[in-house]
């Protein structure tokens, strides 16, 4: 009964023309996103931040799901969300520490205690979890070692989110900073995705019970030669059929640093592309919340034109979904 629900879930969050929000943020992340609109990182303006978001008339036409951060989750913003008929989800995650005797590589962190805190977190209300696994491209990186490691991480994490009903987005997100092409790109993903998906079979994970947030297959950010939205979707798609199982139920993909505008026309063209055996959706965060958090700059007198912004901007994203737009 408990599996069949975690499929359930998994498929309303990615139903027809839905995404997911990634609003996770650690709060030293977000203090550099108010940085730049010259706002004081406190738990009031997170706050308040985040219920603008979550309050926008209208954004559960085009949003299934959002990703809180612990604070967020605590904060009671989840049944705000529940009220809304969007399903809440929490970052479970401790963030990518160096890897010992490893240099340019991390694991992330976070199994200790895990069990229980799955718990709790369903208590309050999660319905889903992330776990975020980071590979870098570089001189003689990544090693297989370190793939590995992610990718058991990630494994462990999906079981014990499965043990306790919660659905396991799976994160293995392969960095686009460097000079590297999208060949080198393409290869370490690939073999990132394949050591994902073997562990999760040793540990019997439910595939259909859970989601992929990949990155796309993408040039390095400094790289002299920056593929074009299409090649890129060629790319992503043609590699997602050799590795990726057919049970997954969809793949929400992570903007990864692209713009905007940039993120939104690559998910329209890997949705061009033809059909497919998943659901090809988003799980963005600042490429949902950027031209918003500007709008606002922490005032209380644009919190209309915030919502505006993210309600239009999620719209695109929906609409992305669909092929051509």
């Amino acid at each position: 009964m408990k599996i069949q629900q975690l499929r359930v879930t998994a498929r309303e969050l990615v139903a027809k023309g839905k995404g997911i929000l990634a609003a996770d943020e650690s709060s030293g992340t977000i203090e550099k996103r108010f940085a730049a609109i010259k706002l004081a990182s406190t738990e009031k303006t997170r706050y308040a931040w985040r219920e603008l978001l979550f309050t926008t008339k209208g954004m559960e036409k085009f949003i299934s799901g959002v990703i809180l951060y612990d604070e967020t989750l605590r904060q009671g913003l989840g049944k705000v969300l529940q009220k809304k008929g969007v399903i809440p989800g929490i970052k479970v995650d401790k963030g990518a520490k160096e890897m010992a005797l490893f240099p340019g590589e991390v694991v992330t962190e976070g199994l200790d205690g895990l069990r229980e805190r799955l718990v709790e977190y369903k208590d309050l209300g999660a319905k889903f979890a992330k776990w975020r696994a980071v590979i870098t491209i570089g001189r003689g990186i990544p090693t297989q070692e370190c793939v590995g490691a992610n990718a058991q991480a990630l494994a462990r994490y999906a079981a014990l989110c499965q043990e306790v009903g919660l659905v396991p987005m799976v994160e293995p997100e392969v960095l686009m900073d460097g000079t590297h092409t999208i060949g080198k790109c393409e290869q370490v993903t690939e073999m990132t995705l394949k050591a994902v998906f073997a562990e999760l079979k040793k540990y019997r994970i439910d595939l259909e019970g859970m989601l992929l947030k990949p990155n796309m297959v993408v040039s390095g950010s400094e790289g002299k030669i920056q593929a074009g939205a299409r090649q890129v979707a060629r790319a992503t798609v043609r590699l997602f059929r050799k590795v990726v199982p057919r049970q997954v139920p969809g793949c929400v993909f992570l903007s990864g640093g692209q713009s905007p505008d940039g993120a939104t026309e690559t998910l329209n063209e890997i949705n061009r592309v033809g059909r497919l055996p998943w659901e090809m959706s988003f799980s963005y965060g600042r490429a949902l919340q950027q031209e918003a958090l500007q709008a606002w700059s922490g005032k209380a007198a644009n919190i209309k034109a915030a919502q505006k912004a993210f309600y239009d901007r999620a719209k695109k994203v929906s609409l992305a979904r669909e092929g051509p737009c």
